[in-house]
C-alpha cells in the first residue's frame, strides 16, 4: 500500500507543479503573517477556500518564488483513501526527491487541501513546521473535521484566514464591474449602476457558483449547500437524534435574518408543539451551525457576561442569497439583507461587533471596535427618504452615544436624498460607497 501511495503522491506533485495557474477572481481575505505559524484557511463549504490557496500560491510565484518550491496538494482523491499518519512522510520525501536542492537550503511552501482526511495529520503538520524549512498553508472541510477544527487542532501553531462568500467588491470584480476610481469620483451614471449592482447583490448573495444564475437555479444550488451542511457537518457528525428540531431552527434563523433569536422563546414554541428537547441541546445546535459557518450571531453590547448570555442574539446568515430560500413570506427584506452585508463587512475588517439596546429602549444595529481601537455606532437603514425616518435613526444613535462617548456615529442607507438635512455629528453613507471604502468608521458625511 505504501508503494501505491508513493507512486500516486509523486505523480500528483509533478502534475500539480506542471499545471497552469488557474485564472480566478481575486479575493480580499485577510491573511495572517506570523513567523513559525501555519495558515489555516477556513470557511463554509463552497465559499472558495481552494481558490484562495491557489491565489496565495500565485502571489508567491509573482513575487519571484520559483514554481519548484510551491506545492498545492489535495488529499480529496480516492487513490489516497486509507492514508494514515505515517504515510504523510511520503509527501515530504517525494517532494524533496524531485527538488533535492530545496531541502534546508531554501524555504518551500506547501498548500495542503483537505488534509483532515488523514487521521493524525496535525502531528505531521506541527512536526514539519519544526523540522523542515517549509511554510505551511492548510485547509479542510468535511464531516470528519470541520474547517474551524483544522485551525484549533494545531494548538496554537496556526492562524486562521476566514473565507466567506464574495463581498460586494469581490462580486463586482467577478462580474468585471469593480470601479477603478474612488466612489466620490464616479459619474452619476456610474453611481446609478453601482446602486443597481448592490440591489442585485443583496438579493442574490456572493457564493461564487451562484453568480449569474437565474432565480430557480440559484435557489436550488443554495438549498443544496444548506442541506449538505446540515446533513454532513451537523446531523451525521454529531449523531443527532432529533434532526427535525435542527431543521426547524434553521428555518427560523435563516427565515428571520438580522432578527433576534431567543433560545428560551424557541424552546417554549417547541414545547407548545409537544416536542421534548432541552435548552442545552438547543444551545448546542446553534453552536454547531456557527461552527459550520452557516450563520453567525451578535450578542448585546455589555460589560456584563450574564447580560450578554441572557439577552437574545441577532443572527446573520453567511450569505444574503439564503434569505430568499428560507423566507416563506415571499417579500424582499432589503433592510435586513443590507444589515447582514454590513455585519459581514465589519467582520472582514476585523471589528469586534455587537448590537446595542439602550436603557430608553432604543436599538442600534452595531457597536464596532476596529483592530486599532476606534469605536463606532452604526445604524443601517434601507430607505432614508424622509426627515422623520432620519430623525428616528439619529435619535437611537444619540441615545446609544451617551454610554459610548468616544464612538463616532454612522448611518448607512441604500441612497441619500439631496434634500435630507445633515445631522451634526452623524456621518451619512451611501451603502455602496461605504462597502467599497477602506475606512468604515471614519470620514465626513457624504452626499
Amino acid at each position: 500500500m505504501e508503494s501505491q501511495f508513493r507512486t500516486v503522491i509523486r505523480q500528483k506533485i509533478i502534475d500539480s507543479q506542471a499545471a497552469p495557474l488557474p485564472a480566478l477572481t481575486r479575493r480580499d481575505v485577510w491573511l495572517p503573517a506570523i513567523k513559525g505559524k501555519a495558515t489555516a484557511v477556513i470557511g463554509m463549504r463552497r465559499s472558495g477556500k481552494t481558490s484562495l490557496l491557489w491565489q496565495m500560491l500565485a502571489d508567491r510565484h509573482a513575487a519571484g518564488m520559483e514554481r519548484d518550491g510551491l506545492l498545492y496538494f489535495s488529499f480529496e482523491d480516492e487513490r489516497l483513501a486509507g492514508m494514515q499518519l505515517a504515510d504523510l512522510d511520503l509527501l515530504v520525501e517525494a517532494f524533496y526527491s524531485l527538488h533535492p536542492g530545496w531541502r534546508d537550503a531554501r524555504r518551500a511552501c506547501f498548500f495542503l487541501d483537505d488534509i483532515q482526511l488523514v487521521p493524525g495529520w496535525e502531528l505531521f503538520a506541527r512536526r514539519i513546521l519544526d523540522s523542515e524549512n517549509i511554510e505551511l498553508v492548510i485547509s479542510g472541510s468535511s464531516a470528519r473535521m470541520l474547517s474551524r477544527e483544522v485551525a484549533t487542532s494545531m494548538r496554537g501553531r496556526a492562524m486562521e484566514a476566514v473565507v466567506t462568500p464574495y463581498s460586494f467588491r469581490e462580486a463586482l470584480r467577478h462580474a468585471g464591474h469593480e470601479p477603478a476610481t474612488p466612489a466620490d469620483r464616479l459619474t452619476k451614471a456610474e453611481r446609478s449602476l453601482l446602486g443597481r449592482a448592490l440591489t442585485d447583490y443583496l438579493a442574490c448573495g456572493g457564493f461564487p457558483e451562484a453568480q449569474g444564475l437565474d432565480s430557480r437555479n440559484r435557489t436550488e444550488l443554495l438549498r443544496g449547500y444548506v442541506d449538505v451542511v446540515l446533513l454532513r457537518d451537523v446531523i451525521e457528525r454529531h449523531n443527532l437524534s432529533q434532526p427535525q428540531v435542527l431543521r426547524w431552527m434553521v428555518q427560523q434563523l435563516l427565515g428571520n435574518a438580522a432578527g433576534t433569536f431567543s433560545i428560551n422563546k424557541f424552546h417554549g414554541d417547541l414545547k407548545s408543539r409537544g416536542v421534548a428537547v432541552s435548552k442545552d441541546t438547543l444551545h448546542s445546535l446553534l453552536a454547531h451551525l456557527e461552527d459550520a459557518f452557516l450563520l453567525s450571531s451578535a450578542a448585546v453590547a455589555s460589560d456584563s457576561v450574564r447580560r450578554r448570555q441572557v439577552n437574545p442574539r441577532k443572527v446573520y446568515p453567511v450569505d444574503t442569497g439564503l434569505m430568499a430560500v428560507f423566507d416563506r413570506s415571499g417579500k424582499a427584506n432589503t433592510g435586513h439583507a443590507l444589515e447582514t452585508v454590513v455585519w459581514h463587512e465589519l467582520q472582514r475588517r476585523g471589528h469586534e461587533t455587537a448590537y446595542v439596546r439602550t436603557a430608553a429602549g432604543f436599538e442600534v444595529d452595531f457597536s464596532a471596535r476596529s483592530p486599532a481601537g476606534d469605536e463606532a455606532l452604526i445604524q443601517v437603514c434601507a430607505e432614508l427618504d424622509d426627515p422623520a425616518t432620519l430623525a428616528r435613526e439619529v435619535r437611537a444613535l444619540q441615545d446609544a452615544a451617551t454610554a459610548s462617548p468616544h464612538a463616532s456615529l454612522h448611518l448607512i442607507a441604500l441612497d441619500l436624498s439631496p434634500g435630507l438635512p445633515r445631522p451634526a455629528g452623524v456621518h451619512l453613507h451611501r451603502a455602496a460607497d461605504w462597502l467599497l471604502s477602506d475606512a468604515p468608521t471614519h470620514g465626513s458625511s457624504q452626499t
